[in-house]
């Protein structure tokens, strides 16, 4: 395999016969030589390629050497005597793969914005925004398998079809092979007796259920894979298809969870500073500055501790002007959790002991019978970035929070078995992956932070 743009810039410039295959980002002509930067994506480091007017068919040649085009390129690395690279490539030979036309490529112009790209989502991996982003998501990836697999977690692959709703908020995309034109029905509903699974199924909006049905086999698991949210909601902040990390622990209170969960957070902050520091660098630069010193800080820091209704007290004492009034009971809101993580504290928060009213009915309920046992982490400038809770181990007491939510019980007779045979302590959390990338890059819609955006009205590619 030959060696990419990364490990040949590394490399030195000794006169050694190399190939480059990659993309022209950049041209350039001057007085008989022409240069070109070439990238292959390995790296957000363009490789500069120098060709003399010597070279055969020279003027034919680099005529369509455009923009876009891809290329393999044989030459000579040597010390570049210019500025802004150690080495260079003096090229010996060239051939053409795929021309672009200089008319019709889009990315013939340095500087889109970040909504024109979102067009053309099949090109824009291409440009150093995104190339930057694709990298730090896989790193990324690595570090959240590389983290729960040292730590002896199993990987479980949860299904992606269910049965269930999870959070019971009923916003789940349908899965069915009922004829559209023609749906059966029954005492006037439809009879999902004749679709492909007997009963009524969607794409589902986590794993979690799943996840705790291993965990109390196994012990500590996790889950990473897509999930699906039908919210008809088409701001930045949101995507109908989207990540999400998911560990389950038995034997685990509230406490072992936060844990856990502010150390995974610190590790992967950690592995992308160091596993992407010119990426890092760009968006850092480019995208938002004191992005780097915001997460050293987030790494260095000892996270703060507080309960829903701690929170509460410090926000009404704030007297500052909201545009959602705060009291006791509602759910906290983006600009709640940035005032207390920017301002009150300055630091990491986890937020315990939620009321139970506005959570979900797996979450442990507290002696109170008021609040249950969340736990949410808000960091800077994003707010919450993680939810989890230790789940309810008492059947009776999860059966009746099931009717009181408003579901069947008999729908979730399988995941009632677990409390039923050899319950146990257990808890978890849940972290969008796309909210990660989007907080460790700065970048400010989510959309440009997973390859291929799913929400409203999108569909595209």
């Amino acid at each position: 395999m030959k060696p990419g743009i990364k490990q040949i810039l590394t490399m030195p410039g000794n006169g050694e016969l190399i190939t480059v295959e990659g993309w022209i980002r950049t041209k350039r002509d001057s007085k008989g030589v022409t240069f070109l930067e070439i990238n292959d994506g390995s790296t957000l480091k363009n490789l500069q390629v120098v060709i003399a007017d010597t070279f055969p068919d020279y003027q034919s040649i680099t005529r369509e050497l455009t923009t876009g085009s891809s290329v393999t390129i044989k030459g000579k690395l040597i010390e570049s005597p210019g500025k802004g690279q150690a080495v260079e490539v003096v090229a010996g030979e060239i051939t053409i793969l795929g021309t672009a036309s200089p008319e019709e490529y889009a990315l013939q112009k340095k500087h889109h914005t970040f909504e024109f790209l979102r067009e053309i989502a099949h090109l824009r991996p291409r440009s150093n925004s995104f190339g930057a982003v694709a990298r730090v998501r896989s790193a990324m990836s690595f570090a959240v398998h590389t983290f729960f697999q040292e730590r002896g977690f199993v990987y479980v692959h949860t299904p992606i079809i269910t049965g269930s709703d999870c959070e019971g908020a009923g916003e789940m995309f349908q899965v069915t092979t009922l004829p559209l034109d023609n749906i059966p029905l029954k005492d006037g509903n439809i009879d999902f007796s004749q679709d492909f699974f007997g009963k009524k199924a969607a794409l589902t909006v986590s794993g979690q259920l799943e996840g705790e049905t291993y965990a109390c086999a196994l012990k500590n698991i996790y889950t990473f894979g897509p999930t699906f949210r039908a919210e008809n909601s088409n701001t930045s902040r949101h995507l109908a298809e989207f990540w999400m990390i998911e560990p389950e622990m038995a034997f685990c209170d509230i406490h072992g969870n936060m844990d856990i969960a502010e150390e995974f957070l610190k590790y992967i902050f950690q592995y992308v500073l160091d596993a992407c520091p010119d990426d890092m660098d760009f968006f850092n630069t480019r995208i938002s500055k004191g992005l780097i010193d915001n997460l050293q800080h987030i790494i260095k820091s000892r996270f703060k501790r507080i309960t829903y209704t701690e929170a509460v007290e410090s926000l009404v004492d704030a007297r500052a002007d909201f545009e959602f009034p705060v009291e006791w009971g509602i759910d906290l809101q983006s600009e709640h959790e940035k005032f207390l993580t920017e301002q009150v504290y300055r630091l990491p928060v986890i937020i315990t002991d939620y009321p139970k009213q506005i959570k979900a009915f797996y979450m442990k309920i507290n002696d109170d019978n008021r609040t249950v046992r969340a736990m949410d982490i808000l960091v800077p400038r994003l707010g919450e970035i993680v939810g989890g809770s230790e789940r309810e181990a008492d059947l009776t007491k999860l059966k009746n929070r099931i009717v009181e939510c408003g579901l069947d019980p008999d729908d979730y007779w399988w995941y009632l078995d677990l409390r039923r045979f050899g319950t146990v302590p257990h808890a978890g959390f849940g972290l969008g992956f796309e909210r990660v990338i989007q907080f460790v890059t700065g970048m400010q819609n989510i959309r440009d932070v997973i390859p291929f955006p799913r929400a409203v009205k999108t569909l595209e590619f």
